[in-house]
Order: C-alpha cells, then sequence, then structure tokens
C-alpha cells in the first residue's frame, strides 16, 4: 500500500492563489504579510492538510529548534518536574526537546557529538554525575552547539550555568537548624561529581565548623537514590553508639532526605525530629507528603527554566546566574 502523499507549499499555493513565497511568510512568526492573504493561504492549508516542513526550514534558517536534553540520573525524582517546567517553556516558543540517556554506555562526550550531528541548536545538562572536565577535551568540536547547565554549578566559565544560589539557601538552612538547637549535624553527600553538592556541602559544613567548632561527619550515599540514602545511614547507625550520633541530618536533596527517614523510623525505631532532624533540598513535591513532612529549600525552578529559556532565545546574555528559592519549614525538624 503507498503512502498518501502530502500536501506541499506549492499546493497551497496554487489553491489560494498566491506564490509559494507567500505561503511561506504565511507560516512564519513575524514575516511581512498583508492579513487577508495570511487568512487566505491558512483556510487552503486547512483544508488540505499542509504543514510546513520543518526540516526543509532548518535548512533555509540554519536553525533547527531542537535542543537536546542530556539526563543521566533518572532515579532522581526531581528530574521529573525539571523535565515537565523545561518542556514546557521550550514547546511554548516553538522549540522541540531531544531527550538523552546518560548511562555507562554512552557518556556526556559522546552526548554531545550525537548532538552536534544532528546539528540541535543547544545543549542543556541537567543531569548530576558529569564531570565538568569532559567538557574541556579538544575532542569536542570548536563549532558544536552552546551547552548550558541547568539546576546545578558549572566550574568552566564559558560554559553558563543556570541554578539555585547554594550560599544563600544553605544560610537559610543554617540559622533554621541552629535556631531549634540542634549542635551535631551531618552531612548527607550524594554523586561527588557534582560541583552543585560541593557547594551544598561546603557551605553547611563551613558554618557548623564557625558555630559549633566540630567537624561534620559525611554520610556519603553516592547517588541520588533513596536506597543508596538507606544504607549510608545505616552504616553509620549502626558504626555510632547512640550517645555520639548526630542530631540533625542535612541531606543534598529530597530524594536521600526522604531514604535517611524510612530508615530511621522502620528500621532503628528512631524519631523524626526527636532523635534525628532531617532536612532536604528541592522542594520536591513528595516532600510535602504527610508521610515524610520534610524541611526541604525548593528551588526556583520556575525562574530557572525562564532565564534560560531568555538566554536560549538570545533575549538575555548567556552567562552564570544563581537565584535564591524558598526554605520550606516542615515538622521534619
Amino acid at each position: 500500500m503507498s503512502k498518501p502523499s502530502r500536501a506541499t507549499a506549492a499546493d497551497v499555493a496554487l489553491a489560494a492563489g498566491v506564490s509559494k513565497w507567500t505561503v511561506t511568510r504565511a507560516f512564519t512568526p513575524g514575516a511581512s504579510i498583508a492579513e487577508h492573504s495570511r487568512e487566505r493561504v491558512l483556510q487552503e492549508a486547512a483544508k488540505l492538510g499542509y504543514r510546513p516542513n520543518l526540516l526543509a526550514r532548518s535548512l533555509t534558517t540554519k536553525t533547527t529548534n531542537l535542543v537536546a536534553i542530556l539526563v543521566d540520573d533518572f532515579a532522581n525524582p526531581y528530574k521529573l518536574p525539571v523535565l515537565e517546567v523545561l518542556t514546557q517553556a521550550l514547546q511554548a516558543e516553538q522549540m522541540a526537546a531531544v531527550l538523552i540517556n546518560i548511562n555507562q554506555h554512552f557518556d556526556h562526550l559522546s552526548a554531545i557529538l550525537d548532538a552536534d550531528q544532528r546539528q540541535v541548536d543547544a545543549v542543556i545538562l541537567v543531569g548530576t554525575d558529569f564531570k565538568d572536565e569532559a567538557l574541556k577535551l579538544p575532542t569536542l568540536p570548536a563549532s558544536r552547539p552552546p551547552l548550558y547547565v541547568l539546576a546545578r554549578e558549572s566550574t568552566i566559565a564559558h560554559i553558563p550555568a543556570v541554578s539555585c544560589d547554594a550560599s544563600v539557601s544553605m544560610a537559610a538552612i543554617n540559622q533554621h537548624l541552629w535556631a531549634q538547637g540542634y549542635r551535631r549535624p551531618g552531612f548527607m553527600s550524594g554523586p561527588r561529581s557534582l560541583s552543585t553538592a560541593l557547594g551544598r556541602k561546603s557551605h553547611f559544613t563551613a558554618f557548623w565548623q564557625q558555630q559549633a567548632g566540630t567537624p561534620v561527619p559525611e554520610l556519603a550515599a553516592g547517588s541520588y537514590d533513596h536506597r543508596a540514602a538507606a544504607q549510608a545511614l545505616r552504616t553509620y547507625l549502626q558504626q555510632t553508639p547512640a550517645a555520639e550520633r548526630i542530631d540533625v541530618l542535612m541531606c543534598e536533596n529530597d530524594a536521600l532526605a526522604i531514604g535517611a527517614i524510612e530508615t530511621a523510623r522502620h528500621e532503628f525505631g528512631l524519631r523524626v525530629p526527636q532523635d534525628l532532624a532531617i532536612a532536604g533540598y528541592d522542594g520536591d513535591e513528595l516532600a510535602a507528603s504527610p508521610s515524610f513532612n520534610l524541611t526541604s529549600y525548593r528551588q526556583p525552578l520556575q525562574e530557572m527554566v525562564a532565564a534560560l529559556i531568555d538566554m536560549l532565545k538570545g533575549r538575555s546574555a548567556a552567562r552564570s546566574i544563581n537565584l535564591p528559592g524558598e526554605l520550606i519549614i516542615r515538622g521534619s525538624t
């Protein structure tokens, strides 16, 4: 069975009694064309079922309106709202996303090279485990699409990053925990290669070492996964006498905090926050559940994505920016 032929711009032009270029202008936002001509073209196009060929248009405009999104931590539940807000914002600008799954068989460098071959207009890194040094390799083509980092910091000056301000957020968390009377803090970390996480950790530990004069134990989960968090806290509690344990645990993100709460309560019978207070980061929807009632710092996701879109569309200069979020105090602290 032969595939039905698609209507072309020439077909619409013939039906509307206009030139092919008038049809093109009718479907180009902002193009100069008389309103009655546009309406006639759109009417005939609707009758014929015509839709512009975006691939052909890209050959003329030198843009594809495609953006590659690189994600490497699908176990992190916060990635779903990030992807939802980001793809919605791209679609509102008539752009489409190409989602690339970074894994042990396809690393970040391979993904960037692949995205370049697909002629995307930009690459957005929203993963956690990529190493900044990988983006400095000479194997990256000079003509590659511009790179942007979302919801984490970047240590590379020429790669713009839009993130939540670690200094402001951790100051708010620290001041709250100190005011609550906690004096023996611990910190649960995720991926060690994540510069944003290192920022959160450094601001947290610096405050407590200055205020309390004691080192801050690190519970290394290694990934943003509630099972990894459970194992990290399990190991700590098994190896540490009750009298010497921390009284508050700051987690790099909500996924870790939720895993820690479940383990503390169900495996060790600890009361949260009476025996162990726990705080998270991100402002994930699950954190507000009565089952966890988790104190968390909400990242300004809408604002971060809006700032990134403005850079992609050239409405603002490409640069790294840190935006403040909001501390949400709940029952876990």
